[in-house]
């Protein structure tokens, strides 16, 4: 996969002043981004709205533009531009296609996209994650990176990717080593790390 992570819509002087912002609250930016055009970002653990604030920081800290995916009616006029600019990407509820194949179609589209997705799904605890960010991973053929915002040490960062296999319990377990000793605001609302009953997953 050729190409690299960072985005030519983030210069050097932002990712300094972003930085600057984030040291003045005591939080550092964990160096390592795993260096591809495409990318499924996992955000967690996600137990406050303050996890978002964070990652825009982060995005720019890091030169990585960073899209979510947003009901397609978030972006209509007059303010359906401000989604976009803000790295909103439409998803339309009411088509065939469901989310996971809209999504992996515009990563087909696309020559660079890094699309981040917390699998909780909520800020409250829940007894199992939410698979789409894999399955849209596994469907473009593109890395799962794991992004972390550890509320402890006061350090976020998007260090490692891997490719999914396909074995979604075999994958899972590397995710789950991976964010155990991440820490969220709200540790009592971080619920288990494993994917949902099989009759559940899509």
């Amino acid at each position: 996969m050729n190409g690299t992570t960072r985005s030519p819509d983030f210069g050097i002087g932002i990712a300094r002043f972003a930085r600057f912002v984030m040291g003045l609250f005591g939080w550092k930016v964990d160096e390592a981004v795993p260096n591809y055009p495409k990318m499924v970002v996992v955000g967690a653990p996600h137990t406050t709205n303050w996890d978002g604030v964070i990652l825009v920081a982060l995005s720019l800290a890091m030169r990585v533009r960073l899209l979510w995916l947003g009901k397609h009616t978030l972006f209509r006029p007059p303010f359906g531009w401000l989604m976009r600019l803000a790295g909103g990407l439409p998803i339309n509820r009411q088509t065939t296609r469901n989310a996971v194949e809209q999504a992996v179609q515009a990563f087909n589209e696309r020559e660079r996209m890094v699309l981040v997705i917390a699998p909780e799904g909520t800020r409250r605890k829940v007894d199992h994650w939410k698979t789409g960010f894999y399955y849209i991973a596994l469907g473009a053929g593109v890395p799962i990176a794991l992004g972390y915002v550890d509320y402890d040490n006061k350090r976020a960062g998007i260090p490692i990717a891997f490719m999914p296999t396909g074995d979604i319990h075999a994958d899972f377990e590397i995710i789950r080593e991976f964010y155990k000793n991440q820490r969220g605001k709200h540790p009592e609302n971080v619920g288990p790390i494993v994917p949902p009953p099989e009759k559940d997953q899509t």
